[in-house]
């Protein structure tokens, strides 16, 4: 988790290392993103690096949360099930991402970091877990989709035309 001494740190500094951050892991893999970029380019002691997050991963997570709040309003996971309302959000998810700044990290993280990070597919789980059937192929399909509208967009409608048709079922199934 980010430490204190992050956030206390005043806004330019702050937004400046967050700019490093983006750029590192917009162009590296996770795998392949290093500290030693990051420090250089933010112009912090690698000292300073590990004052304000415990490793490369943590600084990860942290951008990555910063991504998706900024494009992503949440769900309720009591919402009900509305084909249209969901691929309405998809669409627009799908939009925002492609042209937003955050676009290079998101697509190397569906396609490359997701299953490097610690613990992400339990907290993803549980996320699911009170869901309905309908709620949950819906939240699956969902993010499917939004991977492979981003890592083919030239297959973006005929991904999305058989999202919608899929939504369509699950709701004659209520």
């Amino acid at each position: 988790m980010v430490k204190q001494n992050f956030k206390n740190l005043p806004s330019a500094k702050r937004r400046r290392i967050e700019a490093v951050l983006l750029e590192e892991f917009s162009t590296y893999p996770l795998a392949d993103a290093k500290v030693s970029h990051i420090v250089k380019n933010a112009n912090i002691a690698r000292g300073a690096f590990y004052k304000y997050f415990d490793d490369l991963i943590d600084a990860y997570v942290y951008m990555y949360h910063i991504a998706i709040e900024d494009i992503h309003a949440r769900m309720s996971p009591n919402e009900k099930f509305d084909p249209n309302h969901f691929y309405a959000r998809v669409v627009k998810f799908i939009d925002k991402v492609q042209y937003s700044k955050y676009e290079p990290m998101m697509k190397l993280h569906m396609s490359q970091n997701e299953y490097l990070i610690p613990h992400n597919f339990k907290i993803y789980s549980r996320q699911l877990l009170n869901m309905g059937p309908q709620l949950w192929s819906a939240m699956v399909l969902s993010h499917e989709v939004i991977n492979l509208c981003l890592s083919d967009p030239e297959n973006q409608e005929k991904n999305l035309a058989r999202y919608k048709k899929s939504l369509d079922i699950l709701a004659k199934g209520m």
